[in-house]
């Protein structure tokens, strides 16, 4: 901080403190009262901010989540209120939700979905490398016996257990490019065979 903007400071601070005395002065009679109805505004304040700023995560929990729909061998996922594309997959029978990432290679599995899916991530030789936009991870290779997107079945499908941090785990595009078309066209992806 430069000496411009102390004087600044300076500066706001008596001018803040000046608006507080003529409040005050003008307010004796009624101090109270008024104290009471600007304390409720900054309350009405403060919720419209808190409102504002946890705005999306209030809508992505309390809204209805984006659905899949199926027409013969076409799969349409409805771009989420984040502007991913969420994709809810069928892996050894167990209903695994992925985050469609076309920057990552391969299928990707964080443990809790590892688990899910009949995979102890502890028995696993993670001597593969990764590296993500929070740095190298050590990654696992596994087989999934079966993996189902809508009437779309693959079976003995490689992938990775990831030993890091992860939230969602990761259809990468060694798995899209199984399909014919990948669109992404008024807010959906399309994925045909």
């Amino acid at each position: 901080m430069d000496s411009f903007d102390i004087g600044r400071l300076i500066y706001l601070a008596l001018l803040g403190a000046a608006l507080l005395m003529w409040f005050v002065t003008h307010n004796r009679q009624s101090l109270g009262k008024t104290l009471q109805q600007v304390m409720a505004w900054v309350f009405i304040f403060v919720g419209v901010i808190a409102l504002v700023g946890l705005w999306e995560d209030i809508r992505s929990s309390v809204g209805p989540a984006p659905q899949m729909s199926v027409t013969g061998n076409s799969v349409e996922v409805p771009r989420a209120y984040d502007g991913h594309y969420y994709l809810p997959v069928l892996v050894n029978g167990e209903l695994i939700t992925f985050l469609v990432d076309t920057g990552a290679s391969q299928i990707v599995l964080n443990a809790q979905d590892a688990k899910r899916a009949g995979i102890d991530p502890d028995q696993l030789n993670y001597f593969g490398r990764a590296l993500t936009a929070n740095g190298e991870v050590r990654t696992a290779p596994v087989r999934l016996e079966t993996l189902t997107v809508g009437p779309i079945t693959d079976q003995n499908v490689s992938a990775w257990v990831n030993e890091g941090e992860l939230d969602k785990s990761l259809l990468g595009m060694e798995y899209l490019h199984r399909f014919s078309s990948i669109q992404f066209a008024d807010g959906k992806l399309i994925l045909s065979r």
